[in-house]
């Protein structure tokens, strides 16, 4: 017989598993199951035949492209980020702690605007004649408007700035948790700084790159308002396809069809990354 311990934390963790079940397994199923379905252009009634006429949609340029795309932006974007945020959790975690506590909350400050309105503050500021044109002309960088708005370069420079602070937290908890005698002892055996940092500090904030990795490159795969509204309808992921596909061409099962492809390719990053974290950590 189950002990009373056991059957208490059953019970404390069902209402958490009811709604797992409810808002995430139950959705996931019927988006599967709509992945094979067909559609009537013309009807738009959907019948379930099982086929895989979706999935070899997606092989079209019109719609692989998009695919590569956001497999390119997002992993340009998440490479950005850690070039940048993880010298500036480096420096943040080499300050005293009151330093570090205030260098944070200057990471964090940008969570509390709404992400729509950084996202429409982007757009003036890389505009062709906006702040950042003006800086790179009185710096002689670029001589006439900055050509640079509803690109792919515009993405993956809102992605970069929107997703920044989520790539240096985990970095900062790794790189702040990495004990000072440490490297104290490292250098004292007569590694040189520039060898501490390779053979010490690195390998132990690799947990945190990989989290921060994770945590970027996963939803920038499947971004929707920063190309809507940075890409002017012109640079298109996979997230925004999939928003037509239901709501203005009326084709469930296609639109259901490439979120599978997109939760695969989710999953597979995710049990990549667990995979290299393990091989350098064990």
């Amino acid at each position: 017989m189950l002990s009373r311990d056991r059957l208490l934390r059953g019970a404390l963790a069902l209402p958490t598993a009811a709604y797992v079940v409810a808002f995430f397994i139950v959705p996931l199923v019927v988006i599967v199951v709509y992945s094979f379905a067909r559609v009537s252009l013309v009807t738009f009634n959907i019948s379930f035949d099982w086929n895989l006429d979706n999935y070899r949609q997606i092989h079209d340029p019109l719609y692989f492209d998009t695919l590569v795309r956001s497999v390119v932006l997002s992993i340009g974007a998440t490479v950005g980020c850690l070039l940048l945020g993880f010298p500036l959790a480096y420096f943040i975690s080499r300050q005293p702690r009151t330093w570090q506590r205030v260098l944070l909350v200057f990471v964090i400050v940008p969570f509390w605007t709404s992400f729509i309105v950084r996202t429409y503050a982007t757009v003036n500021l890389l505009e062709e004649h906006g702040p950042l044109a003006d800086l790179l002309q009185t710096l002689h960088v670029i001589s006439g408007p900055l050509m640079i708005l509803y690109t792919p370069r515009a993405v993956a420079i809102g992605i970069i700035y929107s997703y920044l602070p989520l790539m240096v937290l985990p970095i900062y908890v790794a790189l702040e948790r990495i004990d000072d005698e440490l490297l104290a002892a490292a250098a004292d055996l007569g590694a040189s700084p520039q060898r501490v940092f390779r053979r010490v500090t690195l390998p132990l904030a690799l947990p945190g790159v990989a989290v921060g990795c994770v945590i970027v490159g996963i939803p920038a795969m499947g971004e929707y308002v920063i190309p809507e509204i940075l890409g002017g309808g012109k640079t298109l992921m996979l997230g925004n396809v999939i928003t037509d596909q239901f709501l203005t061409v009326g084709n469930i099962p296609f639109g259901s069809a490439i979120a599978v492809v997109l939760m695969a390719l989710m999953a597979v990053v995710l049990l990549a990354t667990r995979r290299f974290t393990r091989v350098e950590t064990g």
